[in-house]
């Protein structure tokens, strides 16, 4: 329940992997506990980028090699959707963001039925979500429903989610991150009140912490954004079902039903994204050892997410907790860990906080000039307003390393956060 450490030697060895974890080339040492806003670029994800950029050949040329590039869009496609999101089937939208993919999917599913009076979200989604729901109820004629957040815990419940589905239901779109409860139940609870409600699940601030799972979760859309997840900027993946897949949607008319690609596709990004699946399955099988071979990439990515998520859940811990040296944010005086929970099964390694008497951004402020990066959500932001009003919050600082951070790393974090609370 507390998680499990890597050992120092191989947090260490990860880390290695990661460009500027410890310090900035202009700036200087630092604590990058911002992943939430990007996260720690892969070196061979950049590599790999890089390599492929340096060619001018069109993958869509059946010669020399256009070959090679055409295999990493091919394989690029296949890993995403069955290593990444574990989908036996359905389709891949490709965007230069992520929200984009997510509107794109929104938009065809609300558009292409012809039935339904209302679409569910919650209060707590990102914009791109929560705001594309929004957009296409007006634009349909349909009433656009918003689930309350539980203050207490800062997630959803599903017996309050199921208060504003129904049988005209359209779409429930309910994101897969920290704080938010079983999307599975979710899931079922929604298909016993509506069997054929689409179901949508933005998993961008999750992709990075633990396992997706779009066949278990039975959902119709997913997305996540690759630099968020380790890798590079300029795309972003969405799986479709097979139901969504093959709806009308933007496409050239020469193309198969369910495809969405639309034009050249970048191969470099796939390459990238590629490198980012191999990494986490090299996680994988350090720990399977010699039993390794036996299992399919899949499997070897889902063991490595999952010893991923045990190393930031012990990160948490100890980062709430602190140790005999050094106290955890829990137990600093002036500082407030906001919808805290005791069980951390539940969480990823996002803390939202605050430190008594100094405004959200000029806290901010005083972290960087001791070399932590993080972030204030607060309401003049539009990315934050609507989650922390929703949370009964005026702000809070977002504080999110990763799983190739360390102890020590944690530890250090405390120290100059107790500095800050006295006044230091």
């Amino acid at each position: 329940n507390h998680g499990v450490l890597f050992s120092d030697t191989y947090q260490k060895k990860l880390k290695s992997q990661f460009y500027y974890a410890d310090k900035d080339p202009q700036y200087g040492a630092r604590l990058f506990f911002e992943n939430s806003g990007g996260s720690l670029r892969l070196k061979k994800a950049v590599e790999a980028k890089a390599a492929i950029e340096e060619f001018p050949d069109c993958p869509e040329r059946a010669r020399g090699r256009g070959f090679e590039l055409a295999d990493y869009v091919k394989n690029g496609t296949q890993e995403i959707l069955e290593v990444i999101f574990g989908a036996k089937s359905g389709a891949l939208i490709t965007e230069l963001t992520a929200s984009q993919t997510m509107f794109h999917a929104v938009g065809t599913i609300m558009e292409g039925v012809d039935w339904g009076k209302n679409a569910v979200t919650s209060a707590l989604e990102h914009p791109s979500a929560h705001d594309a729901v929004e957009y296409y109820c007006k634009k349909t004629g349909r009433e656009f429903r918003e689930v309350p957040a539980n203050k207490v815990t800062g997630g959803l419940d599903p017996d309050e989610i199921m208060k504003y589905v129904d049988k005209d239901t359209v779409l429930l779109s309910i994101m897969a991150a920290s704080n938010i409860f079983d999307i599975e139940t979710i899931v079922r609870e929604a298909r016993k009140i509506n069997p054929d409600i689409y179901i949508v699940s933005d998993a961008v601030q999750h992709a990075p912490h633990a396992v997706i799972d779009v066949e278990d979760w039975d959902v119709d859309v997913c997305n996540f954004a690759p630099y968020k997840f380790f890798g590079v900027r300029g795309c972003g993946y969405a799986y479709v079902s097979d139901r969504v897949a093959v709806m009308p949607h933007i496409k050239l008319t020469c193309k198969d039903d369910n495809v969405w690609a639309l034009g050249t596709p970048a191969p470099a990004n796939f390459a990238a994204m590629m490198a980012v699946i191999d990494y986490v399955c090299s996680i994988g099988k350090h720990f399977l050892g010699d039993s390794a071979q036996k299992y399919n990439k899949r499997e070897l990515f889902v063991e490595g997410m999952n010893h991923i998520h045990l190393q930031e859940r012990a990160l948490l811990y100890r980062m709430l907790e602190g140790t005999d040296k050094v106290p955890g944010l829990r137990h600093i005086p002036g500082v407030q860990v906001y919808v805290d929970m005791e069980d951390l099964t539940y969480k990823d390694l996002i803390v939202a906080m605050g430190i008594e008497g100094i405004e959200f951004a000029e806290c901010a402020r005083r972290y960087l000039e001791h070399g932590v990066t993080l972030f204030e959500r607060v309401k003049s932001s539009p990315y934050s307003k609507r989650i922390v009003e929703t949370l009964g919050l005026e702000g809070a600082l977002r504080v999110s390393p990763l799983h190739c951070h360390g102890t020590d790393d944690i530890d250090k974090f405390l120290k100059i956060t107790k500095d800050i609370a006295e006044g230091k």
